[in-house]
C-alpha cells in the first residue's frame, strides 16, 4: 500500500508541500528585501503609499492604544500608527523575516522613531503574545504569503482585546472587467522585468505577482473573518479593487 502523500500547498500558481511553503516565502523576502520600497514605487507608480495612509487614516487608532503590526516589513505601516498613538502607546513590528525586520528596524531608527516601537520575529500562525494584548492588529499585504490563513485570523483575534479591530489591506480582485487585461499584462510582463531591472531578481517578482491571483477575493476572506471568530466583518475596495481593506473586531 503507498503512503498517503503530504497535503499540498500553492507557492504562486505552483502546488508544493505544506512544510516547504514557509521556507519558499521566506527566501523570496529576504531576496527582496534591500529594494522593497522601491519595488514597491515602481510597481504601483507610488499609490501604494496612498493606499496605506488611508489604511492607517481611517483606523480608528487613537493615542495611548497599543497596536500590533503584523508583516510590518519595512515599516511604513508602524510609522504611520507611530505618530498616531503617540508616546504614551505602543506599535510592535512583527514579521517572519529577519532581514525584512531589520530592514524596518533600520528604517525607523534612521528617523528617529525609536520610542513606543517593539520589534518581534515571529511566525502570524501563533503569536507570542497573550491574549487580549492589542487595541489594533493590522497586517498589509502580507496575509496572502501566510500558509495557514484561518490559523492567522484566529491568531488576530485571539491576541485583541475586546472592542478591539483587526484590519487587513491586501490586493484583491479587480472588479472592472475591461481593466482585468491591462492588470494582467502589467502584473506579468511588466513586473518581473522590473524586477530583473532594478533588483536583479525577476523570479521573485514573478512569485509575488502569481501570490496576488491565488489570494481569496473579497467576499471569500470576508467569509473568513467570520468564520475566525470575527464581528461586523466588512471590506472595502480601493482603486477598482486592486486592493482591499477587511475590518473585523472582537466582541
Amino acid at each position: 500500500m503507498s503512503e498517503p502523500s503530504e497535503p499540498t500547498t500553492h507557492f504562486g500558481f505552483r502546488d508544493v508541500p505544506v512544510g516547504e511553503k514557509q521556507k519558499l516565502v521566506g527566501e523570496v523576502f529576504s531576496s527582496v528585501a534591500g529594494n522593497y520600497d522601491l519595488m514597491n514605487d515602481l510597481m504601483s507608480l507610488g499609490v501604494h503609499r496612498l493606499w496605506k495612509r488611508y489604511f492607517v487614516g481611517t483606523s480608528g487608532v487613537k493615542r495611548g492604544d497599543r497596536v500590533l503590526d503584523l508583516a510590518g516589513g519595512t515599516g511604513d505601516i508602524a510609522a504611520l500608527l507611530h505618530e498616531r498613538v503617540g508616546g504614551s502607546g505602543e506599535v510592535v513590528l512583527g514579521d517572519i523575516n529577519a532581514a525584512m525586520l531589520g530592514v524596518g528596524r533600520d528604517r525607523l531608527t534612521d528617523r528617529g522613531l525609536v520610542r513606543g516601537l517593539r520589534y518581534v520575529q515571529l511566525n502570524a500562525e501563533a503569536l507570542p503574545f497573550p491574549g487580549a494584548s492589542f487595541d489594533l492588529v493590522s497586517i498589509a499585504f502580507g496575509l496572502r504569503n501566510v500558509t495557514d490563513k484561518p490559523a492567522a485570523l484566529r491568531e488576530m483575534r485571539r491576541v485583541l482585546k475586546i472592542g478591539g479591530r483587526a484590519l487587513i489591506l491586501e490586493f484583491s480582485q479587480v472588479k472592472p472587467e475591461w481593466f482585468r487585461p491591462i492588470y494582467d499584462f502589467h502584473s506579468f510582463k511588466v513586473l518581473p522585468r522590473l524586477g530583473k531591472l532594478f533588483a536583479n531578481d525577476a523570479d521573485s517578482y514573478q512569485y509575488l505577482a502569481e501570490s496576488i491571483r491565488k489570494h481569496p477575493a473579497q467576499d471569500v476572506l470576508q467569509a473568513m473573518m467570520a468564520e475566525a471568530g470575527f464581528e461586523r466583518c466588512s471590506h472595502r475596495n480601493l482603486s477598482g479593487g486592486i486592493v482591499a481593506i477587511h475590518s473585523g473586531y472582537r466582541v
